[in-house]
């Protein structure tokens, strides 16, 4: 409450003087130039980081539909890693690689796809956020 006090004092005391008001207005005008460079700055970069998103989505997709296919293309009877082993868990991973394999591309895609719809609605938020604040202005 006190630092509220003070802050209202300190600004009701600021006096601005407007002694040459060209030159108020060029100054302005510069500054209301750079707010709207900062603008476009970045409203393109959220395009851009929009495209590379949709970009890395389209090409994962691509990917994991070519790992998932080279998976199940292979026969079944064939592992697809050995390990040379009699017994053991080392055994049980061989006789299982193709569900192993399977399951961790399908947790791999699908955190990569979390990952990328979680970065694209940031970037929605702030272009909301950016074009909020350029109403506001």
């Amino acid at each position: 409450m006190m630092k509220d006090k003070a802050l209202e004092e300190l600004f009701l005391a600021q006096r601005p003087q407007f002694d040459d008001k060209e030159e108020f207005m060029v100054r302005l005008n510069r500054k209301l130039d750079v707010v709207e460079y900062l603008h476009r700055y970045e409203e393109a970069n959220l395009r851009r980081y929009k495209y590379a998103m949709v970009a890395v989505f389209v090409l994962g997709v691509v990917i994991g539909g070519a790992l998932f296919a080279f998976v199940l293309s292979t026969p079944l009877e064939l592992p697809l890693f050995t390990f040379n082993a009699s017994s053991g868990i080392l055994l049980a991973i061989e006789q299982s690689s193709r569900t192993i394999v399977t399951v961790a591309l399908s947790l791999v895609l699908g955190l990569g796809i979390v990952g990328i719809v979680n970065n694209v609605l940031d970037i929605v938020q702030m272009r909301s956020s950016l074009r909020s604040f350029s109403n506001n202005s």
